[in-house]
């Protein structure tokens, strides 16, 4: 090997040991921290009486950042996705105004309050986009959230046309 491999070696595994340093370095602090602050998934109030989540995220103080809002609602959007195929055998062959009626109604409800529109899943199931709308109206759900319903409503009396 010439001298300026050799030395070029040298650089490289220096870089190498550092980057590893770095990495182990990384670890430590980062299991340092957990153990300091602890991980909840749920929000809490800290004992200064901040709203606090994940691994000790002051969100009184310092909310959230715009990657991290988009990135919680793109996950909350897959989770509606999940729900739906959970619950609906065909609905990705919906019109779209029910497929996003649908999403919505996931996104807002989640999945143990929209295992409850017993009869609206049915008539989706048999494509009955009115009858849905109908069930959807006439539920306390419409009453708590009246905007969202009456959009979700005209979303699936859309599809009843498609």
């Amino acid at each position: 090997m010439s001298r300026k491999q050799q030395h070029s070696k040298r650089q490289f595994d220096k870089a190498q040991h550092t980057i590893s340093s770095q990495f182990s370095e990384d670890r430590q602090l980062r299991a340092m921290l957990r153990k300091h602050e602890g991980v909840r998934h749920l929000p809490y109030c800290d004992t200064v009486g901040k709203i606090t989540i994940g691994v000790g995220r002051n969100l009184t103080d310092r909310g959230l950042a715009q990657d991290e809002i988009t990135l919680l609602f793109e996950n909350d959007i897959k989770l509606s996705t999940d729900i739906l195929d959970s619950l609906f055998t065909n609905w990705h062959g919906f019109p779209i105004s029910a497929r996003h009626a649908l999403i919505s109604m996931a996104f807002n409800l989640g999945g143990p309050r929209l295992t409850k529109f017993k009869k609206m899943r049915a008539a989706l199931e048999n494509r009955d986009f009115l009858t849905a709308a109908e069930e959807a109206h006439a539920s306390l759900w419409a009453r708590q959230v009246p905007a969202r319903a009456a959009d979700v409503i005209k979303m699936f009396r859309e599809a009843a046309e498609a």
